[in-house]
């Protein structure tokens, strides 16, 4: 009788329809502003910003690329290691693809390397190593340390060797004490990634990606919504709907970004990078992102595509998977994206 599911019901449908009252006395070019201003302050920090100053703390030269691993500043004194991989025997400048990594052992991930650092071999895990493979096909890729994973946990998660955990609960609450959401500071660290790719001379600044899985998806969506600098942009095992995925389904703390329904839905706000390129990729067999609400937002996002003229830059692939990278799409197609630029 005291449950409180069918007022946590009603309290959607209440702020879908008061979102659906506001968007019905605005054009199509005022929604997307007043969208695009409300995310964007949803992710600022009041905090000031850190100069760079990059450093360069290894490189390693492999047979068919380079692989650096530097340090950058951000914001509040944090700084951010990141591993750049830049193909061999280059030229000219390349495109370069920001990528960020899912829930795991950190970056290292997907640069090819195990956990402790060493080469990894055999079949690569559900990242598939995709930062590697965007190297290979020619692209200049930083892979940053998401804060709360490998080497950016909290001093007491990785105690007694502990490999794969995360700090995101104790980072999400207690930077909530001072008005900051972990997802606005994983962003504004994600550009200022973004930042220092544009200052290396090697980088095509007109021909910048970005590439992210699981919770690296949410950086990435968010970070390319707010930020043009992104020409197109691969979301693997993330879009879907608030609705269908992480109201209903347990997830990371790290998903939630506070008053977010207030102003959009989460097909929305991956909407703001309309007209640019987009990659949807997704397993039909995802439990924790499922394949029906995938639908649900790819059509919210196939529709805005058409109305904007450019229905061929949204490219979707539902493959037979579950919370995993299958890139034998999106690779291919990221690199004819930012060709065509």
């Amino acid at each position: 009788m005291w449950n409180p599911d069918a007022i946590m019901e009603n309290l959607y449908n209440t702020y879908a329809d008061k979102r659906l009252q506001k968007q019905e006395h605005e054009t199509a070019a005022s929604y997307k502003l007043r969208l695009k201003e409300k995310l964007t302050g949803s992710l600022t920090l009041r905090e000031g910003q850190d100069d760079l100053h990059p450093v360069l703390l290894e490189r390693t030269e492999l047979s068919d690329h380079i692989r650096e691993r530097i340090e950058i500043g951000t914001y509040m004194g944090f700084r951010v290691p990141a591993y750049v991989l830049i193909p061999r025997g280059l030229k000219e400048k390349r495109a370069a693809v920001l990528a960020l990594h899912g829930h795991g052992f950190g970056s290292r991930q997907i640069v090819g390397l195990n956990a402790d650092g060493t080469e990894h071999s055999g079949e690569p895990d559900i990242h598939d190593n995709y930062a590697l493979e965007l190297v290979r096909r020619g692209f200049i890729v930083i892979a940053p340390e998401i804060i709360g994973f490998g080497d950016r946990r909290l001093a007491e998660d990785q105690k007694d060797g502990k490999v794969g955990n995360s700090s995101c609960q104790t980072l999400a609450s207690h930077l909530l004490l001072y008005g900051i959401s972990l997802a606005a500071l994983r962003v504004q660290e994600a550009r200022r990634a973004l930042d220092y790719v544009l200052f290396r001379d090697d980088v095509d600044s007109s021909s910048i990606g970005c590439f992210g899985f699981s919770g690296g998806g949410l950086i990435a969506a968010y970070t390319a919504a707010i930020d043009e600098r992104v020409k197109a942009t691969v979301l693997c095992a993330f879009t879907n709907t608030f609705k269908g995925s992480i109201m209903p389904i347990r997830h990371c703390i790290d998903n939630y970004l506070p008053g977010v329904l207030t102003y959009a839905e989460l097909p929305e706000l991956i909407g703001l990078i309309a007209p640019r390129p987009l990659f949807i990729a997704s397993g039909k067999q995802d439990p924790i992102f499922p394949v029906e609400t995938v639908e649900v937002a790819v059509a919210y996002l196939r529709k805005l595509y058409i109305q904007s003229g450019v229905e061929d830059r949204l490219h979707v692939h539902l493959y037979d998977g579950v919370h995993e990278v299958d890139g034998s799409r999106a690779y291919p197609w990221l690199v004819e994206a930012l060709v065509q630029l």
